[in-house]
Formats: C-alpha cells, sequence, structure tokens
C-alpha cells in the first residue's frame, strides 16, 4: 500500500511539474523525492509520471491517481484537526450541545473572545432540549453540552459556568406592571405561561406556579422564549424568561418590565457536562475556565445579570 509520505510526493510533483520544486515543497532531498516516486510506482505496477531532462509530465493514469491521493491527503489533516490539541491549548472540532434557551444568548457573547484564544478550535453546535442532552451526550452525539444542573446521569463530569437570574417579564399594560416590586405572594391568581415539556425552565415555572398558586396555562405553552413573549404580549399572562434572554431581549422590548421575584429572587445554575471517559478531558476543564472568565467579564460577575432593579 502507498503511504501517505509517498502520496504527498506525487501530488506536490504533479503541482509543481519539477521534481527539484517539488523537493522544496515538501522539505526533502530532490534523491529522497525521486527514489520514494519510484517506490511508489513499483507497488502500484504502473507509471504515473513521464520524466525527461527539461519537465515532468504526469500520465492520465497518474492524474486519476493524483486525485484519489488529495483527498486521502485531505482526510488525513482532518483526522489531525479532529483529534489534535496543541500543546495546553484546544483545537480540533468539539461537538456541542446546547438548549434553545441558551445557546442563541450565550454564544454570541463568548464565540469571539474564544476564537481568539483558541483559533484551531472548531464548535460544530446543534440545540436540542434539555432533558435530551445528557443521554445524547453518553451515546456520543455531543462530546461536550451546557446545560442546567444538575444533571442526574451517570459516568458524566460538570463544571459551574455561572449562576443564571430568572426574571419575571410583565407586559407594561399588566396590573402588576404597576407595582415597584413583585413577591411571590402576589402571584397568587395570576395566569402564568411556560415552555412546552422538555424544557428545564419549564419545571421551574410549575414549581413556581405551585408555591404561589399561579394559575398556570397548560393550554397555552410557548415553543420557544420568542413565542411566549410574543403571547405575553396579546395579553395571555407572565411568565419566567433567564437572564441571558431577558437581557438580550426583553429589556429591549418596550412592551415589558421585568422584576426579580423575592428579595432573593430566583435563578438556575448553568454548567458544561461531559463523558468522564472522553479523552483528553483536561481540554474541556479548561474550556470551562474560558467561558466562566468571559461570562464573568460580560456581566461584571458569575451571576449573569440582567437587571439589578424593575426597568420598563
Amino acid at each position: 500500500m502507498p503511504t501517505l509520505r509517498q502520496l504527498e510526493y506525487l501530488v506536490a510533483v504533479a503541482d509543481s511539474r519539477h521534481f527539484g520544486r517539488a523537493a522544496e515543497r515538501v522539505n526533502v532531498t530532490q534523491p529522497t523525492l525521486s527514489e520514494q516516486l519510484r517506490t511508489l510506482e513499483q507497488r502500484l505496477g504502473v507509471e504515473l509520471v513521464e520524466r525527461s531532462r527539461s519537465n515532468v509530465v504526469v500520465t492520465p493514469l497518474g492524474f486519476e491517481v493524483v486525485e484519489i491521493a488529495r483527498r486521502m491527503l485531505r482526510d488525513a489533516q482532518r483526522i489531525v484537526d479532529v483529534t489534535g490539541h496543541v500543546g495546553a491549548g484546544i483545537a480540533g472540532v468539539i461537538r456541542l450541545g446546547l438548549p434553545p434557551t441558551i445557546g442563541p444568548y450565550l454564544l454570541p457573547r463568548v464565540m469571539p473572545s474564544l476564537h481568539a484564544t483558541y483559533p484551531k478550535l472548531k464548535l460544530y453546535v446543534r440545540e436540542e432540549l434539555p432533558h435530551a442532552l445528557p443521554r445524547e451526550l453518553a451515546e456520543g452525539i455531543h462530546d461536550v453540552i451546557i446545560a442546567p444542573l444538575p444533571v442526574n446521569q451517570g459516568g458524566l463530569k460538570d463544571a459551574v459556568l455561572f449562576e443564571e437570574p430568572l426574571y419575571l417579564a410583565v407586559p407594561t399594560d399588566h396590573e402588576l406592571a404597576e407595582r415597584a416590586s413583585i413577591k411571590p405572594s402576589d402571584l397568587e391568581g395570576v395566569d402564568l405561561l411556560a415552555l412546552g415539556p422538555g424544557h428545564q425552565l419549564r419545571d421551574l415555572v410549575v414549581n413556581l406556579a405551585a408555591e404561589c398558586g399561579a394559575n398556570l396555562r397548560y393550554d397555552y405553552e410557548g415553543t420557544s422564549l420568542d413565542t411566549l413573549r410574543e403571547m405575553m404580549a396579546t395579553g395571555l399572562g407572565v411568565s419566567l424568561m433567564p437572564g441571558l434572554y431577558a437581557r438580550s431581549v426583553v429589556s429591549k422590548d418596550p412592551r415589558f418590565k421585568t422584576f426579580d421575584i423575592g428579595t432573593r429572587g430566583l435563578s438556575r445554575t448553568i454548567g458544561m457536562i461531559w463523558r468522564k471517559t472522553k479523552s483528553a478531558q483536561h481540554n474541556f476543564d479548561n474550556l470551562a475556565v474560558v467561558i466562566r472568565d468571559l461570562v464573568r467579564g460580560e456581566f461584571g460577575s458569575n451571576r449573569a445579570k440582567t437587571h439589578a432593579e424593575p426597568v420598563a
């Protein structure tokens, strides 16, 4: 079988049409390159290049072999990219899974700095409901996930990224919008909207409704934070919004005010999770530290704040 090095020599000769220039390109001596090409031809039992004093001509069969060699070399480099790590840095392709209530609002804040810090890192991002992410991680669909903690699945390791506050979003024409502050008891009898099943945020809203005596509207469940916000704007009720979304979207929508609930407010813990058996898992530790620092730099602390006080 031909070696990758021999295929690299063949491609270099085909591109430069000159043994001397080809040898310079692949950083070997011309006799070494010529000898390896002859060995390749002997192994294959065919002539790949025609040699003369003035130039080198690739044979018709040689052209076919060269194109196959290019693909093989690209695939070999792809293997290096996928598995490669340079020093203590982070490189290659990492398959990242995260919920739709986090991804669109976290990634724009961290990706530019992350790419600048680790230019050889490539993230393949896939959104999925939080309840499915740990299972898909265990099955190998993702290399690492960002999701609310805790995760009840064995064989996984996690690192806390930040505490994300949860805010009550209230339409400005709702009676609660006239209050200076809102405590849990104020939600008794209030229509409360939630996302559909599978969202961790839904569970938090269900618990809040049970605690406060709010009227949970099962008949009007949102499929996304945006659709939930638009339903609230039509007067269907109020709902909890995660801090990243509240800062990115709700705070810029004049139709809403946001409130902390109670003196301490509500929050959820966002973490990074990966398989304990994943090779080079120290790089996931490093990646978690980088994202944690970026969020701290963006929001001023490890708590992803939006508004310290209610805003219009």
